[in-house]
Order: structure tokens, then sequence, then C-alpha cells
């Protein structure tokens, strides 16, 4: 299986913040923030896959800054690291207050994971991942120390097992 660069799979959706999109303080309601930056790592991770995928687990997300009512929100996404057949998508979250402004401010990110599933809705493998930046190498390296906490947390790993994680306190 040919293996893919995070930019292969960048995938980036902007729009606006509307009424029925805040809550009563006239910010963006944060489960709606959720299903928007499921949405666009779900077309990143298909686009790593080239295969259906499903959400497995949001791994991490970190509001920030509230989003107010008419601020032009931007989320970029990119596959930070994939497993077997898994594959774990970072998103950016920024904001602009108005369309015709040049600055962003980074209000959140997310971290989500996928698996990419045949008709039938079995796992499948999925590429690897080849990180260019210094940025996308970084997420890469933590990625497999993300990875292994999850499965000693579902009972999949020993802790003993978790190089990655022991590496860390030694």
């Amino acid at each position: 299986m040919k293996p893919k660069t995070p930019s292969n799979s960048k995938t980036i959706s902007t729009d606006l913040v509307l009424p029925n999109d805040t809550n009563h303080l006239g910010n963006l309601f944060g489960g709606e923030l959720l299903s928007r930056m499921d949405r666009v790592a779900c077309i990143a991770a298909e686009r790593h896959a080239d295969q259906t995928v499903v959400t497995v687990s949001v791994n991490h997300v970190h509001f920030s800054k509230a989003v107010p009512l008419g601020s032009v929100l931007t989320l970029e996404a990119k596959v930070s690291r994939s497993f077997s057949t898994s594959i774990e998508v970072f998103i950016d979250v920024w904001i602009e207050q108005s369309s015709v402004s040049d600055q962003r401010k980074k209000v959140n990110e997310a971290i989500y994971t996928f698996v990419a599933v045949d008709e039938q809705g079995k796992p499948i493998a999925v590429p690897p991942v080849v990180p260019e930046t210094e940025l996308e190498k970084t997420r890469f390296d933590a990625a497999l120390r993300r990875h292994q906490l999850s499965l000693i947390l579902a009972g999949k790993l020993l802790p003993d097992d978790a190089t990655e994680l022991k590496a860390l306190f030694n």
C-alpha cells in the first residue's frame, strides 16, 4: 500500500456562525462545532483511506475561546497518523471576526479517530502516513503515544507493552 502525506488528506471548511448555531450567550454551540469537526475530519480520513470511514472516537477537544455569532469559522483537518485500520485526524479551528479580515485566531483543536471499513462494515487496511513538516512530524510521533493510551484504556494493550508511553517517564 502506497504511503501518503498529511497534505494528501488536507481538508478545509469555511462557514459563517449564524444565529441558529448559537447558544443564549451568542456563541457557537459546542455540539455544533463537534459536528462540523466530525464532517471535515471524516473527509480527510476518507481522502487518506480511499475508502468509507466511520468515527471511532473523539480523542481530544480543546475549546480555548468562544466562537461568537457572525464569525467566519475555518476548520483545517489533516491525517496525523494511521495504524493498521485506524486513522487519526488532527483538526485546527480558526475564526475571523469578519470575512474581510485577514486576522485569524486559533480557537480550538481536536483529534478524531476513524476506522476504514469495507461494504460489509469490516475494518480494512489503510495506507501509512509520511509526515513532511516539523508540525506533522510532532503530531505523527505523539499519535503513537495517544494510540497506545487508547489501547491500554480499552484493555487491548498491557501498560508494560506501551513502549512509547513508558519512554516518557524514563
